[in-house]
């Protein structure tokens, strides 16, 4: 499955700060895909795009920043390793939004992907933004940011938090250029996916990301294993020194895998080796990340939740996992508390309490548990479940593992309710104080 193509004739102009961008027509939509925001050199904080004195062509999708393929979750989602074309000396971001007239600036919302910092890029065709832009009347901008070795991982002479740094860029590219494409500069919500929630979650409390966003809504984060890492990042450090900035591209990647090897004993944070690191610029120490929290918390609304049954999807990938589950008798009961404990410690407890902290300290905030799929084999409401209700169109998922039986229509009635829950909320940050989307799609609260 392939996205749609440009239209061959000249698309739509929008004159911007960044220069005039050339987008174009999508079935009812308008896309200004792979605009350049930032260039960087390897190991080296972004440098912000300049003005362009000529026009920006903006009709190709966005290369994916540098990777090892996943070939287990490219199966999950349905993806092929020759959706991955990537760059590494710049980064991008494309725009959707509906082709008919505004009545009023529209409300942002910018899609940070998920991959557990490692694996993932904006403009995948299963992640087509384009049905929540027309639905719901709003601008949404997909960004692609460093990953891995490259991205999330720093010390003693090589700056960590790098991808961060890039979302932030991209972050005030959105700020200065969002008007001319109708959009409201100072009504931008982010969502983001597991490492994207994360990264949502931290870039509330990163210096330079103040005022660029004015809501979060944090999907699946593992924010029960972000903290305590230091050790492990040291550790995984003695290893990524040995790249370096002239290194041929491939190696460094071969190179990361050893670097996850490094992180191995380390308990379940091993499972995400690469993440955002406390002390490093432009985030705080350890320590002082909640009172930072707290200090966000009245000028950011929330949106935080997890899927029913998270762990779940790991326990399919898992061959060893797999065959515990196909032992007689027990075998079923052992994994259903395995997947009930895991989701808890990883996603669950720390969302419940996130939305406390942020409350308690005078912010909105409301917390959701996705349900959609649960107790449907194999996957049941596991992590990444809400994606296909979310992005895409039901046949761009049509050779996803995770959706594999589920008719097409379910999956397009079923998003549409979910994406709209979403778009209430990015456009004013408030919903009902308690509700559901039926059928046992997501159910939602606030925090008080």
């Amino acid at each position: 499955m392939t996205h749609a193509e440009p239209a061959p004739y000249e698309g739509p102009h929008f004159t911007a700060p960044a220069g005039e961008i050339i987008g174009w027509y999508d079935r009812g939509a308008i896309r200004a895909t792979g605009i350049r925001y930032a260039r960087v050199e390897r190991f080296c904080p972004p440098v912000d795009q300049p003005p362009s004195s000529t026009p920006i062509d903006a009709t190709a999708w966005s290369p994916a920043a540098p990777q090892n393929i996943e070939p287990e979750l490219n199966r999950a989602l349905g993806v092929s390793a020759d959706e991955f074309a990537v760059c590494e000396d710049a980064l991008h971001l494309s725009i959707t939004l509906p082709e008919r007239p505004a009545q009023a600036p529209r409300p942002v919302m910018v899609w940070i992907h998920g991959g557990s910092y490692v694996f993932g890029t904006a403009d995948l065709p299963v992640f087509d933004t384009r049905p929540l832009a027309l639905e719901n009347d709003v601008i949404v901008v997909g960004v692609n940011y460093r990953l891995g070795l490259l991205g999330f991982l720093g010390g003693e002479g090589r700056p960590a938090n790098l991808g961060l740094l890039d979302l932030i860029s991209a972050l005030r590219w959105i700020k200065a250029n969002i008007e001319a494409f109708g959009g409201d500069p100072n009504n931008v919500t982010l969502f983001g996916h597991s490492a994207g929630g994360d990264a949502a979650a931290h870039l509330m409390i990163a210096e330079g990301a103040e005022g660029l966003f004015q809501r979060a809504i944090i999907q699946s984060a593992p924010l029960g294993i972000s903290r305590g890492r230091a050790k492990m990042n040291a550790k995984m450090f003695e290893q990524a020194v040995k790249a370096t900035r002239d290194m041929p591209l491939g190696e460094v990647l071969t190179l990361q895998t050893g670097v996850v090897k490094a992180a191995q004993g380390f308990g379940l944070k091993s499972a995400m080796p690469f993440a955002t690191q406390y002390g490093h610029y432009p985030l705080p120490e350890e320590k002082q990340a909640p009172a930072a929290w707290r200090r966000a918390a009245k000028s950011i609304d929330v949106l935080i939740g997890y899927t029913a049954e998270e762990t779940a999807l790991f326990l399919v990938l898992s061959p060893t996992l797999t065959r515990l589950r196909a032992m007689p008798l027990l075998g079923a009961t052992l994994t259903g508390a395995l997947v009930a404990a895991t989701t808890r410690k990883v996603y669950k407890r720390d969302a419940h309490a996130f939305a406390r902290r942020h409350a308690k300290a005078g912010g909105h905030a409301f917390v959701y548990r996705f349900d959609w799929n649960k107790g449907r084999a194999p996957y049941g409401a596991a992590h990444t479940l809400e994606l296909p209700l979310l992005l895409g169109e039901p046949p761009s998922w049509r050779d996803a593992d995770i959706v594999k039986g589920v008719e097409q229509d379910e999956l397009h009635a079923c998003g549409q309710r979910l994406r709209k829950l979403w778009a209430d909320f990015a456009r004013g940050g408030r919903l009902p104080e308690k509700g559901h989307r039926e059928p046992g799609i997501a159910e939602w609260w606030l925090v008080k």
